[in-house]
């Protein structure tokens, strides 16, 4: 009995260890990237799909508007009164095939209603290319793990990091402007490349030609009696 008791405790301190250690990161995400359906016994099915570093995912599931409302969550949309948070663990990051690292510890993700949290059901997520591979997801899942340690994080518990997040919102906007500012940067990147690999090529054309002329002049006496005269003429004319 004394036995189980002590398991019991060490694995009880291990979770509380554990759920004391993480630090949840949230991340808003403007309504107008949520799609809708129509909504079936008071739930709507929904989606969110993001694929601009750092984020590349797909999340899905059903929500229900605060007091079961099921043409509210609609008008939200066109009144930008909806918008989602996603939690995640900030140190799980993984790097994508494009060269680009990717936050892919998320665990949960709310979505608002002027400011009340809605209800969310069978909630899925699912990473995009460029950041779906194998490291990447054994990545997601050890997170999705993790955060259930955390409990209700919407209860109130980190209020002032959500609210913090919602209001500087991700929305089509900036994710363009995401994209365009990693792309100048790819290409700015790339032009510096080119230009540093021009310079080498030309540094080492010309350390040829300098190495081929001091050869040239080397293998050639012009003075070597086994020359005929017209030969050490044209010899002295040639090095000159």
């Amino acid at each position: 009995m004394k036995k189980i008791l002590t398991v019991i405790f060490l694995a009880c301190a291990f979770v509380f260890a554990q759920e004391g250690s993480l630090k949840p990161g949230f991340q808003a995400f403007s309504g107008a990237l949520i799609k809708l359906k129509k909504a079936e016994h008071g739930f709507h099915k929904f989606r969110l799909r993001v694929d601009v570093a750092p984020w590349a995912f797909l999340a899905e599931g059903e929500v229900q508007a605060p007091g079961g409302d099921s043409d509210v969550l609609i008008t939200a949309l066109f009144d930008r009164a909806l918008y989602a948070v996603l939690a995640y663990i900030p140190d799980k990051i993984a790097a994508g095939s494009d060269g680009e690292e990717y936050n892919v510890g998320f665990f949960d993700m709310m979505l608002y209603y002027d400011e009340e949290p809605t209800r969310i059901r069978n909630l899925s997520f699912k990473l995009l290319p460029p950041a779906n591979d194998s490291w990447a997801q054994s990545i997601l899942d050890d997170a999705l793990q993790s955060g259930s340690l955390l409990g209700k994080i919407w209860s109130g518990k980190y209020e002032r990091e959500i609210t913090k997040a919602s209001a500087v919102p991700i929305d089509k906007a900036k994710l363009v402007n995401m994209q365009q500012k990693r792309l100048e940067a790819k290409a700015a990147a790339e032009a510096e490349r080119k230009a540093r690999e021009e310079e080498e090529r030309k540094a080492r054309a010309e350390s040829e030609k300098i190495r081929l002329k001091s050869k040239k002049k080397g293998d050639l006496d012009c003075s070597s009696p086994k020359l005929t005269a017209k030969q050490k003429r044209r010899c002295k004319m040639n090095n000159k």
